[in-house]
C-alpha cells in the first residue's frame, strides 16, 4: 500500500503524529485508523465478490487489475497468438545501427564502395557495393550557376 514511502518520510510522519496527537492519544488514533482501513478492505473485497458473482462463471478468472490499461496492453502483447514475439525478436535495433555505422565508417577504407559511390553520385542513383551495403556518402547535386532554385510553396 505504501511502497513508495522511504525511511526518512516514515520517521517524519511518526514525529508529526506524536506532535499533533500526543503520546497518550497516539495508540487510540492508530487503532481507529487501522479499523477504518480494515473496513474499507472488507467493503472492497465484498464488492469485488459481488461483481464476480454477477458476471457469471465465464468471468471466474477475471482480475480487476486487468482494467488498468498498462496491464491490459502488457498482457495482450505477451500473448503468443499474435506472433509479436517473433517480430520483436526479429527486430534488433542495435544490430541495424551497427550495420549502418560500419557502412559509414568503411567509406574511407573500402575502395570499391568509393568507386561505386562516385559513379552513383554522378548518375544520381543509390549506390550499393558487392556485399549489399548502401553508401551513405551521397552528396546532393549542386545546381548550375544559371539555374534558379526550385520554387517551394510551403517555404513561403
Amino acid at each position: 500500500m505504501f511502497n513508495d514511502i522511504g525511511p526518512l518520510e516514515l520517521v517524519t510522519i511518526v514525529v508529526l503524529a506524536v506532535l499533533v496527537f500526543g503520546p497518550d492519544k497516539l495508540p487510540k488514533v492508530i487503532q481507529d485508523v487501522m479499523r477504518t482501513v480494515r473496513k474499507i478492505r472488507e467493503f472492497s473485497e465484498s464488492a469485488k465478490a459481488d461483481i464476480r458473482s454477477e458476471l457469471g462463471p465465464e468471468f471466474k478468472d477475471f482480475e480487476f487489475e486487468d482494467l488498468n490499461p498498462k496491464t491490459f496492453i502488457r498482457k495482450q502483447l505477451d500473448n503468443d497468438e499474435l506472433g509479436l514475439k517473433e517480430i520483436r525478436n526479429g527486430f534488433d535495433l542495435k544490430k541495424e545501427m551497427a550495420e549502418v555505422t560500419d557502412a559509414v565508417h568503411s567509406r574511407d577504407t573500402d575502395a570499391a564502395v568509393s568507386a561505386s559511390a562516385a559513379s552513383a553520385i554522378s548518375s544520381g542513383s543509390a549506390a550499393s557495393s558487392a556485399d549489399g551495403r548502401i553508401d551513405m556518402t551521397k552528396k546532393p547535386e549542386e545546381p548550375a550557376k544559371d539555374d534558379r532554385p526550385p520554387y517551394d510553396a510551403d517555404a513561403t
